[in-house]
């Protein structure tokens, strides 16, 4: 069976959304061949699932660091999961993760995550970060992962020109930011991006963690209890996001683009 796939995550069609790596290992690797493997593959995550006693076992790589959580390559996964016939259509999938237990279903023609809520509370803007991103904010935050910056439209956000050097001093070990604003479109509610140079990804096309933070905050101050989300990307990825007491549940498609096998010395 084929054992590396290369998905588009969060779009409905090839070279859009979010690329990610999904690599079933022949036997439980070392972390340093992850890594590499993941830095040779160059996605800003590259999936590694072993089967457990329960589901799968799931790691996330980026080219330079592990990662606790990853919402489009676990999307990639359970897709691959399901379209490899490694899991039946009615089988829910089940990741044991850095992040806890995770789940992923089919809903209709999307996947549906199951991950963990990740609310913000407001604090002052650290030193240099506005300033690193280019924008004004009419708020700041923080979650366990990352800064939160809303500013005042969608214009603001896809303008958005940070410098990447020095937005890296801003973090101090932390995963990234999430630049948000309400639509100024019709299509969808939310908007955002999402860059992490700490991680080795200056801008991520499409993150599904992030929207465990975004969905929270805007479902409250939108009052929806769905939202219809788009991260502004150059490749651009839709989302449906529904936010729970402690969980978030984040809608979205996925297409295979490659599959192939890795070379047996590898």
């Amino acid at each position: 069976m084929d054992n590396i796939y290369f998905v588009d995550a969060f779009t409905d069609r090839p070279f859009a959304g979010n690329p990610a790596g999904v690599c079933f290992p022949y036997k439980t690797p070392e972390d340093t061949w992850m890594q590499a493997l993941a830095k040779e593959i160059g996605f800003s995550e590259t999936a590694f699932l072993l089967p457990a006693t329960e589901g799968y076992s799931l790691r996330w790589f980026t080219p330079a660091v592990e990662v606790d959580l990853c919402g489009h390559a676990t999307l990639a996964s359970a897709h691959v999961l399901w379209e490899s016939g490694r899991l039946q259509a009615g089988e829910q999938a089940v990741f044991h993760t850095r992040s806890g237990r995770l789940a992923a279903r089919r809903h209709k023609e999307l996947i549906e995550l199951d991950f963990p809520c990740a609310p913000v509370h407001g604090i002052p803007a650290p030193e240099g970060l506005l300033e690193s991103l280019g924008v004004s904010a009419t708020w700041v935050g923080r979650s366990s992962a990352n800064y939160f910056v809303v500013v005042e439209s969608e214009e603001v956000v896809r303008d958005a020109k940070p410098d990447f050097a020095n937005l890296k001093k801003c973090f101090h070990g932390d995963v990234g930011v999430i630049v948000t604003s309400r639509s100024g479109s019709p299509g969808y509610d939310v908007v955002s991006r999402f860059f992490a140079p700490a991680a080795g990804i200056d801008e991520d096309p499409v993150t599904g963690s992030a929207h465990c933070s975004i969905g929270p905050y805007w479902s409250e101050v939108l009052r929806l209890e769905d939202l219809r989300a788009y991260q502004a990307s150059a490749r651009g990825g839709f989302l449906w996001v529904r936010s729970g007491p402690e969980r978030v549940y984040i809608r979205g498609r996925a297409v295979t683009i490659l599959q192939g096998r890795l070379a047996p010395a590898i």
